[in-house]
């Protein structure tokens, strides 16, 4: 591990007096620099969208610039769970910090250029930068935030990726306006990320000791099963990849319903506004409201689920993603069969889909960091990450273009109605999953 990189060293403990209101401070404070923080990775995660009818209008390819916009969630996905593995063994303040200011010096090394090979190279780079956001958000949480909490409190911080890719777009308009140049698309934001990475440096810390905190599971006295001799032993790459996380059945389960989740989400949001407009014909201002309100439509569905998973099925996340799913794929049908010029069902169906599909996006997380030891959290995501980028956005997404270029949207909504299906199916193995009956009979937990 690289030096400067490594876990913080642990303080002595402050006076009793003092842990309490220690404890609060810092917990609000850590969450909402992860909050601004992973919102503002998406500042420079997107913006490369927004500014394509730009680049194709210098010249550039559509089907280049396709791929170029299809190879970021490829290494994204596969950083998500090879970074995971760096971001066990790191400080979350530093990791993190460090991949949101490179990730924003390559978006504005995105801005100089139309060099379609060198933009290709630049978003492989950025996509893999974007990993380490992820996993290190993951092991703050798990080091801050007890096991009969995090549901709730990683869903207040999941609404981060609603709002960051939602107000992307008013701050990269502000940022024309202010400049004139649609290059300030990649400027603008990348430099409002580097402001806010260097305020994750000052604000963040990396776990409750390095700050004379005991660790979380004392604090809150709530202690998980694990499986781990040691809870605050840092454990090496082997452990975590071989004993915690490839041998976890459920870790499997969870990562292979998260590739039918993801496809599903990217399916229909990717594609929302090319089918209303070429299928449906609605304008093209309605589209884009549809493309928003899908976001935005999720942050209740995160913060509802998250609390109820926490306080009515004891932490267990598989009950809810299972039902949401479920009312997914009846969301997707009410959305196919809606006939024509009738956008007001479009809208409610777009956001019925929205609110619901969220909900198993983020309750697969929470669920990978839960049956793991807090030490293998950012791994664990990661995992379950890599399935869903790779095999569900990235092959969902090429998949539906080669759909659409040989037969029509007919197959491309059984397709994503059979990914409902077998998502739905997967999360099911896991309804059982980090039950706390049997802990609930031994010591009382009040939630």
């Amino acid at each position: 591990m690289i030096k400067f990189l490594k876990p913080s060293s642990a303080k002595t403990y402050l006076p009793e007096k003092s842990i309490d209101k220690g404890y609060k401070k810092l917990r609000f404070q850590v969450l909402i620099t992860i909050f601004i923080g992973y919102a503002a990775y998406y500042f420079v995660r997107k913006n490369f969208i927004l500014a394509m009818p730009y680049l194709e209008s210098e010249g550039l390819d559509t089907g280049k610039l396709g791929f170029a916009a299809a190879i970021l969630p490829f290494s994204y996905g596969l950083s998500k769970f090879f970074m995971g593995v760096v971001s066990d063994r790191s400080n979350a303040r530093i990791f993190f910090s460090l991949g949101l200011i490179l990730s924003s010096i390559i978006s504005i090394l995105l801005g100089t250029t139309t060099n379609i090979n060198l933009i290709i190279v630049l978003m492989f780079i950025n996509g893999w930068l974007q990993g380490m956001g992820w996993p290190a958000c993951g092991r703050v949480m798990s080091h801050w935030f007890s096991d009969r909490e995090r549901g709730m409190k990683m869903s207040i911080w999941n609404v981060s990726h609603n709002f960051g890719g939602g107000v992307l777009a008013t701050i990269s308009s502000i940022g024309i306006i202010i400049f004139g140049t649609w290059k300030s698309l990649f400027y603008f934001p990348a430099a409002i990320s580097i402001c806010i990475g260097i305020a994750c440096l000052i604000f963040l810390r990396d776990t409750p000791q390095s700050c004379g905190l005991p660790p979380i599971e004392e604090y809150k006295n709530d202690y998980p099963e694990t499986n781990v001799d040691d809870r605050e032993r840092e454990l090496q790459a082997h452990e975590i990849l071989f004993k915690y996380v490839l041998n976890n059945k459920f870790l499997w389960y969870l990562a292979i319903a998260n590739i039918f989740v993801y496809m599903v989400r990217y399916g229909v949001l990717d594609w929302c506004t090319f089918y209303l407009t070429t299928v449906k014909g609605a304008p093209q201002w309605l589209s884009q409201r549809c493309y928003s309100l899908y976001e935005y439509a999720g942050i209740p569905g995160i913060l509802v689920s998250g609390w109820l998973s926490d306080k009515y099925f004891k932490g267990r996340r598989g009950p809810i993603s299972t039902i949401c799913m479920t009312f997914v794929t009846l969301a997707i049908l009410l959305y196919w069969m809606n006939p024509e010029n009738n956008y007001s069902v479009d809208v409610i169906a777009l956001i019925l889909i929205g609110g619901l599909i969220y909900v198993p996006v983020v309750l697969v997380g929470i669920a990978a960091i839960d049956i793991v030891p807090k030490k293998a959290a950012g791994t664990a995501a990661g995992f379950t990450g890599l399935f869903g980028y790779l095999f569900g956005t990235a092959l969902g997404d090429w998949l539906i273009g080669v759909i659409l270029k040989y037969n029509g949207w007919n197959l491309v909504f059984l397709m994503l109605i059979c990914a409902c299906v077998l998502g739905t199916l997967f999360l099911a193995l896991t309804w059982n999953l980090h039950d706390r009956e049997k802990l609930d009979e031994e010591d009382e937990y009040i939630i």
